[in-house]
């Protein structure tokens, strides 16, 4: 099944528009929602998953209008938002029984088969009679992603799902959303870039509540080759860099700023070439945006 969204706008009553005229059209597998705190990801996921709605456009997920028929989507809906609530002091195989009721089990047989089946998915059998106020924060949000699957859902949101995780959980993570997202469709907002770059297929960049890029990761990479540049300069020079390159972004290598830069052409004054990375990418995008945002 194929989600279209097609030129979804939203302002808020204190007047910030959240979506601007967004259109994308997402296939099954993995798709990457990238941009940064504020950009509109979570309005976007709010709004796909019927949670609130747009002032204008529209959303079809198949043959479903989304927007006309939000009891029908949330038959075929997991949803996994930035931050949820679970009782502290129920066990995570109570907790996760609980919802899949909710989502329609009511054979104590087949959800205890089903609940059996979510724990050991997520590699949670082994902690099921454990409360999940001691769970560590990787395992709420794999707990969370059990939850999201109970009823099977062939759309499967999830928001910012690896901030604050260590490495450890962090791959564990995607590793189970890796596997999830062959056969329905996963979209994974986040501001990670790295989370997109290992896992999905599709991607779209949005800043300010605009698609300023989509396409395939690869893709996208590609069409920067040898236009990325990097320098090592001394702190001192950093501003008179900024003022005549277009920096794409500014690191630090041992004390010392690091700048990328993009241009056509080889700008010489002791630059080196770089192979470009989606990094660079989104971050070259941010700019343009906010840039034009300026304007």
């Amino acid at each position: 099944m194929t989600l279209i969204i097609d030129r979804l706008s939203k302002t808020y009553p204190n007047g910030v528009r959240a979506l601007n005229q967004v259109s994308l059209t997402i296939g099954t597998g993995m798709f990457g929602l990238l941009g940064p705190n504020g950009a509109g990801k979570s309005t976007l996921m709010r709004t796909i998953a019927t949670l609130q709605t747009p002032d204008s456009g529209s959303i079809r997920f198949g043959d479903l209008d989304v927007l006309a028929t939000p009891d029908e989507i949330r038959k075929l809906l997991g949803y996994l938002p930035q931050e949820f609530g679970l009782y502290p002091n129920q066990s995570a195989e109570v907790t996760l029984d609980h919802f899949a009721t909710l989502k329609g089990a009511s054979h104590p047989g087949e959800r205890r088969d089903l609940v059996a089946s979510l724990l050991r998915q997520t590699n949670l059998y082994e902690a099921r009679k454990k409360n999940v106020g001691t769970f560590s924060g990787g395992m709420k949000q794999r707990l969370g992603i059990a939850i999201a699957l109970a009823g099977s859902p062939k759309l499967l949101i999830v928001d910012e799902p690896t901030a604050g995780l260590d490495p450890t959980e962090r791959h564990r993570f995607l590793n189970l959303l890796g596997e999830i997202g062959q056969d329905i469709v996963v979209i994974l907002s986040t501001h990670i870039v790295e989370d997109v770059r290992e896992l999905c297929n599709s991607m779209a960049i949005i800043n300010r509540g605009e698609v300023v890029l989509s396409g395939d990761p690869e893709v996208i990479v590609e069409r920067v080759r040898g236009t990325l540049w990097r320098k090592t300069v001394t702190k001192a020079e950093l501003e008179a860099h900024e003022r005549r390159y277009q920096v794409v972004s500014v690191r630090l290598l041992a004390g010392r700023p690091v700048i990328h830069i993009h241009s056509e052409t080889n700008p010489g004054d002791g630059f080196t070439a770089i192979e470009p990375d989606l990094e660079d990418v989104y971050f070259q995008q941010i700019g343009l945006s906010a840039a034009k945002a300026a304007a």
